[in-house]
């Protein structure tokens, strides 16, 4: 059944279920909660903000999130938001209505801000923090330049932890599942004394290692991690309630292999996984390991002036290192060696390395906000951003022993600072407007040199690059109450990305950048509650044109990292949002998107696979590129859906429960240019849980993830032979746990 057909029925289908009878019992009457969020920086009804959004939380957050997945569990399972990682567990790349980044490069700048707790968090390596005792997800679709500023032009994913308050409160959950997976987090807080309250919460993840090396013989040698993460937090909040300060300290380590790549796993001239792909073994003759340590701390103050005008202060500190290792090639040998390759054609072997000794931001934002309860309310900011990081790019001679044979350094310095305001007036009961607008001033140094050349080019001088820009971002709504429990709105909104900086030297020797892009995006929807509170539905629409759109060539024939700048790229599409409470003891939700993107440059050119792909697009003849003019974005699905459904069966003493999660990712690119190869097809994966709640917090359940054991593509590697990486086997588990 096609995406849309289906993802449509189940949208129908939980909206006619209806409100029941009139003379219905009162117990048997079932209604949603209300949805609050804070992605205008204070706490309102969600159906009231004039954004696309979507807020995760509760039981649907602990079921998708569990059984050891990592931060992209998100992909799919929300409309219009991809996610993807050549790096592992450690990188996340997340799209918003297509508009990402597939640089794997750890200096690289993503158009996607994710917002921990109020800090935005910049290096790609501080993305990837784990998910626990998580209050709420909110995903804010298209530009959010006015209140969060630079590298938001599709938007931002906002993490907000459990708060510290005077009830005592907590919980612990343990699952063990495939794979010896061993997934563990708990959290306990409450009051210390009058006006200081705490929490303490970790995690503890492991999955051993279940993949076979048959080059050396070793069972079960890759595919492992081992993580651990905490989070302490003290909140400060006397009687007056004319000031609280909250401190939130936290860490992460990480150890396990990184991203494996498989060699030769996609037949030429044909789309998926072909006749070489085993999904629990590999032949790799070259290293494999990643190790991160990271650990941050930020401080929320807030006071109030007078009754209506009060003030903010959030000062974020993170700072890591990470050493990540992989067999690039994914297999054995060499083409020109006598023993050959394997599996298939490999034409030299790629083991290369990435190092980060040590990436530090540091961001301060001080911020005054008026709110009277009358018709006029607004927030006026300063926000300064310093990060600096120190990264190497290695190779290794895998036919010699593993020796190291290439090096390279780079050191980049980003200064940013920007002042922003925004105002909210009510025209009338039932009309209310509202604008904001942000200066932006980003300013960045880049050094890099070549200690040691892997093809024998020799060593190259540090070269410097400073690239600076400052810029205006803004955005204007109007939001109408068309009936009580009926919202329409439309934005308009500018954001953009700062200019960007790339050169790892290790294959190349240019240094290249980016202008900054700019993007204008148009929305409008409507946002209702219907059938009594039984019937959440959203529904929203969107254009937006990106300005001197930032495209990273990643690989091609000469594997390296390119930055340009395309003339335009649009996009335009629709999200729906449903949740419903049909019957008292079931919950059913569903989102659906479509998103068409398009990248708007007759003369641009992209290098090519050097693999031997099938590329569809015209070639250049003078440079062997391709044109890229009218391309889709890469990892752009036009379609996603998903779908999630709760029946509870009362018993005495508690509940059982069945839960079920369904997500569709449609046809994606994995490059800017177009080939047979390296692309996926739309694929649905699903998830499953039975279990008991008890009404004393207990609970136990079985689950699984991938239930159908679907294998797919999640991206490749295009400049050796047709080299990919695919997504989570089917795994299941068993867990248990306990709140008060």
């Amino acid at each position: 059944m096609p995406v849309g057909r289906f993802s449509l029925s189940v949208l129908i289908g939980a909206a006619a279920f209806g409100p029941a009878p009139a003379a219905q019992a009162e117990e048997d009457e079932a209604r949603l909660d209300t949805v609050t969020v804070t992605a205008q920086r204070f706490a309102e009804d969600a159906q009231d903000v004039p954004i696309s959004i979507t807020a995760v939380s509760g039981e649907k957050l602990a079921n998708i999130s569990g059984g050891g997945a990592d931060i992209r569990f998100l992909s799919a399972r929300i409309p219009s938001v991809n996610a993807e990682s050549s790096f592992g567990r450690t990188f996340p790349r997340f799209y918003i209505r297509g508009i990402g980044n597939t640089d794997f490069d750890l200096n690289s700048s993503q158009p996607i801000s994710l917002v921990y707790d109020g800090v935005p968090l910049e290096n790609p390596i501080v993305k990837g923090f784990p998910v626990f005792d998580i209050e709420q997800i909110e995903v804010l679709r298209g530009p959010q330049g006015t209140l969060f500023g630079r590298n938001t032009p599709g938007g931002i994913i906002k993490f907000d932890s459990v708060k510290p308050s005077e009830e005592t409160s907590g919980y612990a959950r343990v699952s063990l599942g495939s794979f010896e997976t061993l997934d563990a987090e708990g959290a306990v807080g409450g009051k210390i004394f009058d006006g200081l309250s705490g929490r303490i919460s970790g995690l503890y993840q492991r999955r051993n290692n279940f993949v076979d090396n048959d080059f050396t013989g070793e069972a079960d040698a890759l595919e492992g991690f081992e993580e651990i993460a905490g989070r302490g937090q003290l909140l400060f909040a006397p009687d007056s309630g004319d000031v609280s300060v909250l401190m939130n300290f936290h860490a992460r380590t990480l150890d396990g292999t990184a991203r494996l790549f498989r060699a030769n796993i996609i037949d030429q001239g044909e789309r998926g996984l072909g006749e070489n792909f085993r999904r629990f073994a590999v032949e790799n003759d070259g290293a494999n390991e990643q190790r991160l340590d990271a650990w941050g701390m930020t401080i929320n103050a807030d006071w109030r002036f007078t009754e209506g005008v009060t003030g903010a202060y959030i000062l974020g500190y993170e700072e890591a290192e990470l050493f990540s290792v992989g067999d690039v090639d994914g297999g054995v040998g060499a083409a020109f060696l006598p023993t050959g390759s394997s599996p298939g054609v490999i034409p030299f072997p790629s083991e290369t390395a990435g190092g980060v000794d040590d990436v530090r931001q540091i961001t301060h934002e001080l911020r005054a906000a008026y709110d009277r309860g009358g018709r006029i309310r607004g927030q006026a900011g300063v926000f300064f951003f310093d990060e600096t990081v120190n990264i190497d790019s290695l190779s290794f001679d895998t036919l010699g022993g593993g020796v190291l044979n290439g090096e390279s350094n780079r050191r980049q310095v980003t200064d940013a600072y920007g002042l922003f305001g925004s105002l909210s007036l009510d025209v009338t009961e039932r009309l209310t407007v509202a604008g904001g607008v942000r200066y932006t001033r980003d300013d960045k140094d880049f050094t890099a040199e070549r200690i040691l050349s892997p093809i024998g080019a020799g060593p190259l001088a540090p070269q410097t690059v400073g690239v600076t820009d400052d810029e205006v971002s803004w955005d204007a709504s109007a939001t109408y109450a068309a009936t009580d429990d009926v919202n329409v709105y439309a934005r308009v909104a500018r954001g953009f990305r700062a200019p960007s900086v790339q050169g790892r030297l290790l294959f190349g020797d240019a240094v290249s950048t980016a202008d900054s892009e700019t993007v204008i995006s148009y929305e409008g929807g409507v946002k209702s509650e219907l059938w009594d509170g039984r019937v959440r539905a959203n529904l929203s629409g969107f254009y937006f044109e990106l300005n001197d759109q930032q495209i990273t060539s990643v690989g091609g024939a000469d594997n390296t990292v390119a930055l340009f700048n395309a003339e335009e790229g649009v996009g335009y599409g629709f999200e729906a949002d449903l949740e419903a409470a049909p019957l008292e003891n079931l919950l059913v939700t569903a989102g659906l998107s479509y998103n068409f993107t398009e990248i708007r440059d007759p003369g641009l050119l992209i290098p090519i696979c050097g693999s031997p792909c099938t590329v569809l697009d015209p070639i250049d003849p003078v440079t062997g590129a391709a044109f890229v003019d009218g391309n889709p974005f890469p990892n752009a699905p036009e379609w996603i859906a998903n779908a999630t459904a709760r029946y509870a069966y009362p018993v005495e003493g508690g509940e059982i429960f069945v839960f079920t999660d369904w997500a569709y990712k449609g046809a994606v690119n994995f490059f800017f240019y177009d080939s047979i190869e390296f692309a996926e097809s739309g694929f649905w994966e699903g998830g499953a849980r039975l279990g008991y709640q008890g009404d004393n917090g207990f609970h136990a359940a079985v689950f699984a993830r991938n239930i159908t054991d679907r294998d797919a593509l999640k991206g490749g590697v295009d400049f050796n032979n047709l080299t990919g990486f695919v997504n989570e086997p089917r795994t299941w588990g068993v867990e248990v746990g306990f709140a008060y």
